[in-house]
């Protein structure tokens, strides 16, 4: 391995200096300290590729919804998903469901207590398994997020593609081996607060780095240059198209299935333009091929840009007149005919939400034009 002969010579001195460095520094945050292994999931799940900020509002409106692993599985899919929404990552919330329903009809509501039993739960990965593992009940185990793997391949100044197999591995034996056996939760967080607050991706805060004497990285210049990064290829794009179909002042929305991306989430149904098509043309076999509807389609109500993981989207939503037929489950798990003010006890997609933000900014100004017209004839 380059930048260091023995990378693990120094785990003594790297688990002290560390762990000194937490207990002093640590940030103050609501599932600090906790020891209920619900909990502690619930955050390390929201914490996956979300920043803290965001998800604190999320955890405690979450726990207040679902205050035990009993009322999360005993709660509506929808439930958990519109308690999710905006959070994004939707699988997260789909396994999670999946977990406390098989937590409570498998292992009468208890947690397993070891890391290898809990990665045969729905959703629990490595990391998850490690942090529930390490942190709930003092398993020795490690548990490596993007802030972990981003820490040790400075600290052994590892000059590999992390997202290959070899290197990953390596990443994974010197995680384990790293691990303090006397506070196992202690160290986990502190890994990932010294990612998160100081081993930045960008500038890292190497002078108040309390490994900055033991980094391999630092010492040999390369804290800006490590992790190396693979070759990011351009995210394909694509339109979008959905419809906003009203008939007798209520909307149409559809529920996507409950598997695959966005799964559960209910939407202005429509779906991608093909090659060749126009948005007015791809959206009515869209509808035709969803719902059995007829539709036309009329003047545009909201553009919305929008990245995913692996591609990015341009949705055009569009005004549309139902002509003929009554709505089918075709390619939509369910329908519903709703009014705008019903929108909100139905989870949907952030790019959805700023369909439904268009629509109420559009009524409450025709409203507001109404109010004054209503106001110079008096």
């Amino acid at each position: 391995m380059q930048g260091i002969k023995d990378p693990l010579q120094n785990v003594t001195e790297i688990r002290s200096c560390l762990l000194t460095w937490y207990h002093h520094h640590k940030r103050d945050l609501p599932w600090r300290g906790e020891t209920d292994p619900y909990r502690i999931w619930i955050s390390e799940v929201m914490l996956q590729q979300t920043q803290v900020a965001t998800v604190i509002p999320y955890y405690q409106r979450f726990l207040e919804r679902f205050p035990t692993l009993a009322d999360l599985a005993a709660a509506p899919p929808e439930a958990v998903l519109k308690a999710w929404e905006g959070l994004g990552y939707y699988a997260r919330a789909r396994n999670l469901h999946r977990a406390a329903r098989e937590l409570v009809e498998q292992h009468g509501g208890h947690f397993p207590t070891t890391y290898a039993e809990l990665r045969t739960l729905p959703g629990f990965g490595e990391y998850t398994a490690g942090a529930v593992a390490s942190i709930a009940f003092g398993e020795a185990v490690a548990a490596v997020d993007g802030n972990v793997k981003r820490v040790l391949a400075r600290l052994v100044a590892l000059r590999e593609d992390l997202s290959r197999g070899q290197a990953a591995r390596q990443l994974r034996e010197i995680a384990a081996a790293l691990v303090d056996p006397q506070t196992p939760g202690d160290w986990t967080e502190a890994l990932m607060e010294l990612g998160a607050t100081v081993c930045l991706p960008q500038t890292p805060q190497c002078l108040l780095c309390p490994l900055n004497e033991l980094c391999q990285a630092r010492l040999l210049g390369l804290e800006r240059e490590l992790p190396v990064k693979p070759v990011k290829k351009a995210l394909p794009h694509f339109d979008v198209v959905a419809a906003v179909l009203r008939e007798n002042g209520r909307l149409l929305i559809a529920q996507r299935p409950p598997e695959g991306m966005l799964g559960g989430l209910w939407e202005f149904p429509g779906g991608k333009v093909e090659a060749g098509e126009t948005l007015a043309g791809a959206l009515q076999r869209e509808i035709r091929e969803e719902l059995g509807l007829e539709i036309a389609v009329d003047e545009p109500i909201v553009t919305v840009k929008h990245s995913y993981t692996h591609f990015k989207i341009t949705l055009h939503a569009l005004a549309c007149r139902l002509l003929a037929g009554q709505p089918q489950a075709l390619g939509v798990a369910d329908w519903r005919w709703v009014t705008l003010a019903e929108l909100d006890a139905f989870p949907f997609p952030r790019t959805d939400q700023k369909i439904i933000e268009a629509l109420w900014h559009k009524s409450n100004k025709q409203a507001h034009v109404i109010s004054s017209d209503s106001e110079k004839s008096l």
